[in-house]
């Protein structure tokens, strides 16, 4: 398989390295001092004890790469309307764009079913261009549990989990699919297929949506934030707002909310990635999040004011950072 990783960051490169010592043919799409280190030296991944390299094509023009079967978006969710005229060169007529973002991905009501099927969902992709130049017929989901951290410049840290969830947006179990998870799993990976891939992309984003935008406007690490009965409630009232949605939707949520968010708080001391972001004066992942969230709960007459309030307050101190940076 030619397998091209669209943003080889932290989680990204973990995977291509592993792919690449399983056996595929690996490519690289970065930037900045990582992508010039992994050039240099090669990709590093420091893992179980050891650590690993491989040969990956590292470049950050995809031009150099041609057509793959596969390639995987590590990006984050709202820098992926940036790349879509660079990621063309990649795309033939079967190739698979495997979404490893964070949040609600364009493709969602691709092959839904009911009366939302085929809706764009305006504030992921405000102009259509991830659905008409993307296309969801191309997109494979897939939820990133792990957590990696780049360490220096072209060495990868992993820090937890290898669990990958794949799905087709019809649930089917396609050639494709199955070709994936093989791969995957050769490279030392836990890739289920799953016939309901919304069901773990909310049971993410369920965190997601309330644990970011509080550590962004707070400073405070997952425990903190679990662990203080204030921010723990609003948490929970933002997680039962998303719940009341999600079900209009057909989502089936397999724990519930306290066990979520303890699972979240026995991560520990953990920056969640929007606080980074806020720390490096870089763009927040708000709309995949949370805006998102909220224009769904408009499509089913849903209110969100919980989640109206700290969106306003995360939007706000984003673009005060963004001001000042």
């Amino acid at each position: 398989m030619k397998i091209c990783i669209f943003g080889a960051g932290a989680i990204g490169a973990m995977m291509g390295i592993q792919l690449a010592r399983a056996g595929a043919d690996v490519s690289f799409v970065a930037r900045g001092p990582h992508l010039a280190a992994m050039r240099e030296r090669g990709p590093r991944l420091l893992m179980d004890g050891e650590e690993y390299t491989a040969n990956v094509r590292c470049t950050s023009d995809p031009r150099e790469l041609g057509v793959q079967d596969v390639v995987i978006v590590t990006l984050k969710a709202h820098s992926v309307a940036g790349v879509i005229d660079s990621m063309q060169p990649l795309l033939g007529k079967h190739t698979a764009i495997v979404t490893g973002t964070n949040g609600i991905p364009y493709w969602y009501f691709h092959q839904h079913g009911g009366r939302f099927a085929g809706t764009r969902l305006e504030s992921i992709d405000p102009d259509g261009s991830q659905w008409t130049r993307l296309g969801p017929e191309r997109a494979i989901g897939c939820v990133l549990y792990p957590a990696a951290d780049i360490v220096e410049p072209g060495v990868i840290r992993h820090v937890y989990g290898k669990k990958f969830p794949l799905g087709e947006p019809s649930g089917e179990r396609t050639p494709r699919i199955q070709q994936l998870h093989d791969a995957m799993q050769a490279a030392g990976f836990d890739a289920p297929i799953r016939d309901d891939i919304r069901n773990e992309i909310w049971l993410k984003l369920w965190g997601n949506l309330c644990f970011n935008p509080i550590s962004a406007l707070t400073h405070a690490t997952l425990d903190v934030i679990t662990g203080d009965p204030a921010t723990r409630s609003v948490a929970r009232t933002m997680m039962l707002e998303a719940k009341q949605i999600a079900e209009q939707f057909g989502v089936h949520f397999r724990v519930d909310v306290e066990r979520r968010i303890d699972g979240a708080g026995a991560v520990g001391a953990h920056k969640t990635s929007t606080l980074v972001d806020l720390e490096h004066k870089r763009p927040l992942e708000i709309d995949p999040l949370l805006t998102v969230v909220q224009e769904m709960g408009r499509l089913v007459g849903e209110p969100t004011p919980t989640i109206d309030v700290v969106l306003a307050l995360v939007k706000q101190r984003e673009r005060i950072m963004l001001q000042a940076a």
